[in-house]
């Protein structure tokens, strides 16, 4: 369709003529209103924009906890860094495990040991909570 056309029919039809891709040739139009257009586009804009990063997922372990169980926990944390979220590990402590520290320490660097994924520490173990926390991430 001509330009003149094209004009000529959007403005009988109260519209605009909007090009849609001016790299191709023959140029893409469409008769559509500008408003209409200018707000599809922001939608776009703004779905692309938001990309979601990586949630913060938890994973709980207790010092008393058998190997398996700590072996299936590390290997949940693994499926979290691996679809790029962020996990915070968290070891409870009970009553006097509270106040053996070192003992409850080392059980943590073990957990941390059975973990084969690739991470980077973001945050140290430290107490938080009722227990030790410490976050870590994807390795690069």
């Amino acid at each position: 369709m001509k330009l003149s056309e094209a004009l000529a029919l959007a403005e009988e039809k109260g519209l605009d003529v909007v090009e849609i891709a001016p790299n191709i040739k023959p140029p893409v139009v469409k008769i559509i209103s500008y408003d209409k257009f200018r707000y599809q586009q922001r939608k776009e804009e703004k779905k692309r924009a938001h990309k979601p990063t990586g949630e913060l997922k938890q994973v709980r372990i207790t010092p008393r906890a058998a190997d398996n169980d700590l072996k299936i926990r590390a290997l949940q944390a693994e499926e979290f860094l691996e679809k790029g979220n962020k996990v915070e590990i968290m070891m409870a402590l009970r009553g006097r495990e509270k106040y053996n520290q070192d003992w409850a320490r080392k059980r943590f660097n073990d957990f941390i040991k059975m973990i084969s994924a690739d991470y980077q520490v973001t945050t140290t173990i430290r107490p938080g909570g009722r227990g030790l926390i410490m976050q870590i991430m994807k390795g690069k």
